[in-house]
């Protein structure tokens, strides 16, 4: 199998780019490969790879920057994937797209499923809502998968974060009214294997690709304080292990975590209160059900410190 993978020096596309390996043969690209924002570019680069399978793991993920960069947050989150979702419909291949939890507008009180109305409450919830629409337009076989709070051991996001500001100061004042599961990027680009192989299973047998939108997140339901508070209290129970130095090595100055509120913490995109999604309709497509939020962070934290 040919596998087409974008966005690979993100936090899922480098994990990717391992665990796609041995389907196949690989071609990761990212900004260095590929301008995104053109897309004569973008097709040229699938006509002549030729890939079977596509996966989109590149994103404008810069939430609040996009509501002052628009244009080219809707260049790489609807234009791009549409494109590559139209250069799939050409030549039948199957496309993986990863979406968020921000089309929704959060005031749900339950998990949202699938089918839920949208509601996007920033740039970037909208631009990966169209984005998710113009897939779905193309007439492409393809695989959506939503998915919330997405961490890693690298790259920029919450957990290095919170290591990096528990370094500096003794007490964290951290968001205690947003709601989600908080996801490892590793587990994203396992079970992302773990679908193609499953959809390719299927493709043998019908001739036809799997196809719709899932949601994949961890189990379970946290708020950003309430993760932040188990970063610390997990990396504590794994500071004995052998890392002297960087980031994952040495004593943190913070024990303590304080909740405060949204409106306390004033952010140029309006984020929603509740990213809580409901897994059951991948469970029943795929059999595919993710550990819980607390599990997988500690696995990843092992991961950096073993």
């Amino acid at each position: 199998m040919k596998l087409l993978v974008t966005g690979c020096n993100g936090q899922v596309g480098w994990h990717l780019q391992r665990t796609l390996v041995p389907m196949g043969e690989v071609r990761a690209i990212d900004i260095e490969q590929i301008d995104l924002t053109d897309l004569e570019a973008v097709s040229r680069t699938v006509r002549e790879f030729a890939p079977e399978v596509v996966v989109n793991a590149a994103a404008y993920t810069a939430v609040d920057q996009a509501e002052s960069q628009p244009d080219i947050a809707r260049a790489i989150n609807v234009a791009a994937p549409g494109q590559l979702a139209k250069e799939c419909a050409r030549s039948g291949a199957l496309m993986l797209h990863y979406s968020t939890d921000y089309v929704n507008n959060g005031d749900k009180t339950e998990p949202y499923v699938e089918d839920d109305p949208t509601g996007p409450l920033s740039v970037y919830g909208e631009t990966k809502l169209a984005g998710d629409q113009a897939i779905i337009a193309s007439g492409c076989a393809y695989i959506i998968m939503r998915t919330t709070w997405v961490y890693d051991i690298r790259g920029k996001n919450f957990l290095r974060t919170i290591l990096r500001l528990a370094r500096e100061k003794e007490e964290l004042r951290i968001i205690g009214d947003q709601f989600g599961a908080p996801t490892w990027a590793r587990m994203l680009a396992e079970t992302t294997a773990l679908i193609i192989a499953r959809c390719a299973e299927r493709k043998k047998t019908t001739n036809t690709w799997a196809s719709g939108l899932f949601h994949l997140t961890a189990g379970g339901r946290t708020s950003w304080a309430g993760f932040a508070q188990a970063i610390l209290e997990d990396y504590d129970s794994f500071v004995d292990w052998p890392a002297e130095t960087g980031e994952f090595g040495g004593e943190l100055k913070a024990k303590r975590v304080v909740e405060i509120t949204t409106d306390q913490y004033k952010t140029a995109a309006r984020r929603p209160r509740n990213s809580v999604l409901s897994n059951a309709r991948i469970k029943s497509e795929f059999g595919i059900e993710l550990p819980d939020w607390r599990q997988q962070l500690r696995l990843a934290l092992q991961d950096a410190i073993r």
